[in-house]
Parts: structure tokens; C-alpha cells; sequence
């Protein structure tokens, strides 16, 4: 009886394996046509019967890219602002240690008040933000498209769930040993919310990377624009250069791609964490 249990739960492993690993192709598919596209000439790309492997590689549309697409300049930009979305991450993981731990009047108010911010959308937000920063003369600046995403309202939510379930008692602990609590929450909370951090870090990087909306409001000026913008700025003037287009395509999604496959296996620990609590 056992052995027929344990039979009829290998092949119902092998019948999921299988079903799962042909969907993970199906998925996958596009990109993968994608980012070997970007290695066909425009001509062959254009042809009526299309193959999947490139007939003649060639990286002059990766080349092209960068001479006349300005991707350098728009790859500093975002390498830039997504930079400084991680100097974000640690403000707002600062303010959700200060609503999990510390215990203020008005605290449950401005946390609530918090939370409602995430109720409005973002295009509600946008005019608002925009004259405030056009009086402050930063508008069309780097500055003026980094300064609005440095605090959101679901990261200090987020890390401030996680940071309530952190034991009180380790933390006064510390503090009777004469702590600071910029040394607790350095050497302590820090190490402790890995698993948090790499769940946010993940969404702050894609959102970093893929800021689009924003920065095309924000910077009327070409050398301010993010990979997204130039991405669409791209389709836009070499509308029948297909490779070109696959090269920035690629160029846009493959770091996301990368980034995912090294942190996964903290981003699925930090989700489980946060199921458990």
C-alpha cells in the first residue's frame, strides 16, 4: 500500500514538474526571441520566415545603441536615480523602525495617515509635486526626479510589520548595555530584516530602473531622461529598425532578469517571513 502511495506521488511530481517546466518555456519564449533578435541584422528580422537562432551575429545594434541612441547617458541617469532609491530604502526603513518601536503621541494618527497616501493614485499626487518643485527651481533636474521616490508609503509599511514582531526585549537589552539607538538599529534591526530589505530592495531596484512616468514629466531636457524614456524616445525615431529596438528592449529587462536570479532566494525567504507573521 505504502509503495503504491509513494509511486502515485512520483508520477504526480513528474506530471507537475513537467507542466510547470512547459510553462517556465512558454514564458520565457519572448524574451529569449528578444535578446537573440537584438543579434540579427535589421534585414533578416524583417524577413517573412523568421528563425530562432541569428544567421549572421552581430552586436552593431547594441552599438548603435549607445552612438546614436544616447544609452550612455541615459544608463548614467538611471544607474543615478536608482542609486538613490536605495538611499530611500533606508529612510523609509527608519521610519518604520520608529512606528514599530517607539510609541509617541499621535502615532497611531500619522501612521494611519501614512497608509491613506497609498489609497490615492499617483497621478492624483503628480501636478501637486510638480509645482511644488518647479517653485524650488527643480524641475528638469536629477534632483527634482529623485526627491519624490525617496519615501513610500507601502515600504514604511511594509518594513514596519516586519520590525513589530522583533523582540522588545533584545533591543532593551542593548540599550542597558549602553547602545545607541542608531547602534541598535545599524547592528541590530538591519541584520535582523534581511530578509525584508531584499523583498524591498528587489521593488525598489525595478522601480529605479523602470521609471518612465515621472522623469518624462519632470526633465524636458534629452540628458536628463531615464532607459525607460529613451527606450520610448528610441521607438519612436527608428520606428522600422527593429534590431535596434530588441537591443534596447534587452538591454532594459536582462539586468532585472539578473538581479532576480541572484536575490531570489532571499526575496522568496523574505515573503515567507512576512506569510508566517
Amino acid at each position: 500500500m505504502n509503495s503504491e502511495v509513494r509511486e502515485t506521488s512520483k508520477q504526480s511530481k513528474v506530471i507537475v514538474g513537467a507542466i510547470l517546466a512547459i510553462w517556465g518555456f512558454l514564458t520565457i519564449l519572448p524574451f529569449l526571441w528578444m535578446f537573440l533578435s537584438s543579434f540579427k541584422t535589421n534585414a533578416e528580422i524583417s524577413q517573412m520566415t523568421q528563425n530562432f537562432l541569428p544567421h549572421h551575429w552581430t552586436l552593431q545594434n547594441y552599438q548603435n545603441l549607445f552612438v546614436s541612441g544616447n544609452f550612455g547617458q541615459y544608463l548614467k541617469n538611471t544607474l543615478i536615480i536608482t542609486a538613490c532609491s536605495f538611499l530611500g530604502l533606508f529612510f523609509n526603513a527608519m521610519a518604520g523602525y520608529g512606528f514599530a518601536k517607539f510609541h509617541f503621541k499621535g502615532h497611531n494618527v500619522l501612521f494611519l495617515a501614512v497608509l491613506s497616501t497609498m489609497m490615492i493614485p499617483g497621478q492624483v499626487t503628480m501636478i501637486p509635486v510638480y509645482l511644488i518643485l518647479n517653485q524650488m527651481k527643480l524641475t528638469n533636474t536629477l534632483l527634482g526626479i529623485i526627491l519624490p521616490g525617496l519615501a513610500g508609503a507601502f515600504a514604511i509599511f511594509l518594513f514596519r510589520q516586519f520590525m513589530s514582531n522583533i523582540s522588545d526585549s533584545i533591543l532593551e537589552a542593548a540599550r542597558l548595555d549602553g547602545a545607541s539607538e542608531w547602534y541598535i538599529f545599524w547592528h541590530i534591526i538591519i541584520p535582523i530584516s534581511r530578509p525584508v530589505l531584499a523583498v524591498q530592495g528587489i521593488l525598489t531596484f525595478i522601480g529605479g530602473w523602470n521609471a518612465f512616468l515621472w522623469p518624462l514629466i519632470v526633465a524636458s531636457d534629452q540628458k536628463y531622461y531615464t532607459l525607460s524614456v529613451g527606450l520610448q524616445l528610441l521607438q519612436g525615431q527608428h520606428t522600422t529598425d527593429y534590431g535596434l529596438q530588441m537591443a534596447g528592449s534587452s538591454f532594459m529587462v536582462i539586468p532585472i532578469i539578473i538581479i532576480f536570479l541572484i536575490f531570489q532566494k532571499y526575496i522568496l525567504q523574505g515573503f515567507n517571513v512576512q506569510s508566517d507573521k
